[in-house]
């Protein structure tokens, strides 16, 4: 039986990493060609040429004197933690099959859980606002997905209290292999709700396959192609090659997330969505997953302690 050549690719070793990165002149060197890829610009008179403080660790333009640091108006601001230990993060983040806890980024990295807490919630968060920015197109598996479990003498199903309501969506090609993924929590199953959300992740003439629940025939008001299917009732149907991988997929992430996490609150719950999508539609090269999820963080804005913290969460 062959291998799949995806799985079993060469992946980026952390004798590799330390090899590229292992300093903080190496991180230094690469943030700086992520964040000025055509070279030096400055933010405030466009000037190409700059000069580098001695005495302080700041960029100054050779024009107008504005001065900045390598890591302002980026998710590395006001960090103290050396660019060595965001770098590593980063590897352990993007290399993980099924996700690093904030517990184990603490023993890893040497320092306390709250640091490693807001870490994986900032680099969360960039994998979270790179993702958003491509859509899926083609043929798309389309499921009602819900996060957390009735309390215990509760009610159970659709109806019951706490349940985080979430799309997911899996493009297949025309061999009906799976390409890419998303996840998105949502408000709730409502037609102006799914239409939103195809507005916004989906390319149009996409075709859309689902099950018969009402709300997804709003996807044709987003210019998609919409085939429904009964399943409910008929387990059988489960395992129909229309729903085949996004049914994986669901049950992939729920496992991971529930290995790796004692309880995700649904303010938390789209990051670590977006953290397996990331991680997916982009496992077909693993030695470009560091320098993608790089370039997201210094393309995403600083993301204060405050919006982080918006509700309660140990994962």
């Amino acid at each position: 039986m062959a291998k799949n050549q995806i799985q079993f690719q060469q992946g980026y070793s952390l004798f590799e990493f330390m090899e590229d990165y292992g300093t903080e002149k190496k991180c230094e060197a690469a943030l700086f060609t992520w964040r000025f890829p055509d070279g030096y610009i400055c933010r405030s008179c466009g000037n190409k040429s700059y000069s580098q403080l001695k005495c302080r660790k700041l960029l100054q333009c050779n024009r107008c004197s504005h001065q900045h640091s390598l890591t302002s108006g980026t998710l590395f601001a006001h960090s103290k933690l050396p660019l060595t230990k965001w770098f590593m993060a980063i590897h352990l983040l993007t290399q993980s099959k099924t996700g690093v806890s904030a517990m184990e980024l603490k023993r890893q990295l040497g320092v306390n859980y709250d640091t490693a807490w807001k870490m994986k919630q900032k680099l969360l968060q960039a994998m979270k606002e790179a993702d958003e920015k491509v859509l899926i197109g083609g043929i798309i598996q389309l499921d009602d997905v819900y996060w957390g479990g009735e309390s215990r003498g509760g009610k159970r199903g659709r109806g019951a209290a706490g349940k985080t309501p979430f799309v997911a969506a899996v493009a297949v090609d025309e061999k009906g292999h799976p390409t890419k993924m998303k996840m998105t929590v949502i408000d709730g199953f409502r037609s102006e709700e799914i239409k939103v959300w195809a507005t916004n992740h989906v390319r149009k003439s996409s075709i859309i396959i689902s099950d018969k629940l009402a709300c997804f025939r709003a996807v044709t008001e987003a210019g998609c192609e919409h085939i429904n299917m009964k399943t409910s009732g008929n387990l059988e149907l489960l395992d129909h090659p229309a729903f085949k991988w996004v049914n994986i997929m669901i049950g992939n992430v729920k496992n991971s997330l529930r290995g790796s996490c004692h309880a995700i609150s649904k303010n938390h719950l789209p990051r670590y969505l977006a953290e397996y999508c990331f991680r997916f539609n982009n496992r077909f090269n693993l030695r470009q997953l560091l320098p993608k999820l790089a370039l997201a963080a210094v393309n995403t804005p600083p993301m204060p302690y405050r919006l982080l913290k918006l509700a309660e969460l140990r994962g």
